[in-house]
């Protein structure tokens, strides 16, 4: 059983499919949804819409930000503390004409250990005519033993600016694990309000048959960030990008999208820190382009 719109997860995933000896797929508190509509009224974006499931819930809103403070910056939270085996997850965002917001989570998202079954998550984002839509969320980590799968679908107006980012962690560091997940797999598309792919970018991640440490995949970095920027100022956003990754001296480099629908960049670093300090650099030097 999937969340209401997942399709089915790669067959890496799939063949893991069994029966918990806990709860159940479907169960009450196993399948998570958060639906969140956003308006602007004035000058200012509101939620205007909020449907939420246990364990995925949200606090109303907040504006913390003085550079910019008609732009809510909303948390995603789970009172599981983290993605066990057989849940499923459904965060569904519909940002309206001319809305800023910034999504992000409470805290890295952990991924436990599964002995039966496995675990997805989907998000569906939809950002209409000159909105400003941040997806950050804060680093997934993969404890040993988890399998998990991601389906990020984005349907962007070609006046929207879209910065979406992600970062993973190779397992819990401190606890000697490194790419001892079972399987992580990922799958980003991008498509048009008419239906139209912009680009794609999947992720099949299992150790068992691949090695992640190859050298174009990880190597022996223990954090992996991505960040993509849908804009039509796609050459100026990857060379902004490129020019913060080289002063952090961290592994890394940027590129146009195809079609030049927007840039996308990559980095690697050893430590959370370091790759943190990174990545908010390149998410900030993207901001600041005029739009």
């Amino acid at each position: 059983m999937l969340a209401d719109g997942m399709t089915g997860p790669p067959g890496t995933v799939a063949r893991h499919a069994a029966v918990p000896d806990t709860l159940p797929v479907g169960a009450p508190g196993k399948v998570g949804v958060l639906e969140l509509g956003f308006a602007l009224a004035g000058d200012r974006t509101e939620l205007t819409r909020h449907v939420q499931r246990a364990p995925l819930h949200t606090t109303r809103p907040l504006y913390p930000d003085p550079d910019r403070p008609h732009m809510p910056h909303v948390l995603f939270m789970s009172s599981g503390g983290g993605i066990l085996q057989g849940d499923r997850y459904r965060i569904e965002l519909d940002c309206g004409p001319g809305t800023s917001v910034h999504f992000t989570t409470q805290t890295a998202t952990r991924l436990y250990r599964m002995e039966h079954d496995y675990a997805t998550q989907t998000v569906e984002l939809r950002a209409a005519a000159n909105s400003y839509v941040e997806y950050l969320p804060e680093t997934t980590i993969p404890f040993a033993g988890s399998r998990f799968y991601q389906r990020t679908n984005i349907t962007a107006d070609p006046d929207a600016t879209i910065v979406l980012g992600e970062k993973l962690m190779a397992g819990r560091l401190a606890h000697g694990e490194r790419h001892a997940y079972t399987v992580y797999c990922t799958d980003l598309e991008v498509r048009s309000p008419d239906g139209r792919t912009l680009f794609a970018d999947p992720l099949r991640f299992v150790p068992s048959e691949h090695p992640a440490t190859g050298p174009a995949v990880m190597d022996d970095y223990g954090l992996m960030a991505s960040l993509y920027v849908l804009t039509p100022r796609a050459r100026e956003a990857a060379d902004a990008m490129h020019a913060a990754i080289a002063a952090t001296g961290l592994l890394g480099g940027a590129s146009v999208l195809p079609g030049d629908h927007g840039a996308w960049a990559r980095l690697l670093g050893g430590r959370s820190p370091e790759v943190d300090a990174a990545f908010r650099r390149t998410c900030e030097a993207v901001r600041g382009l005029p739009r």
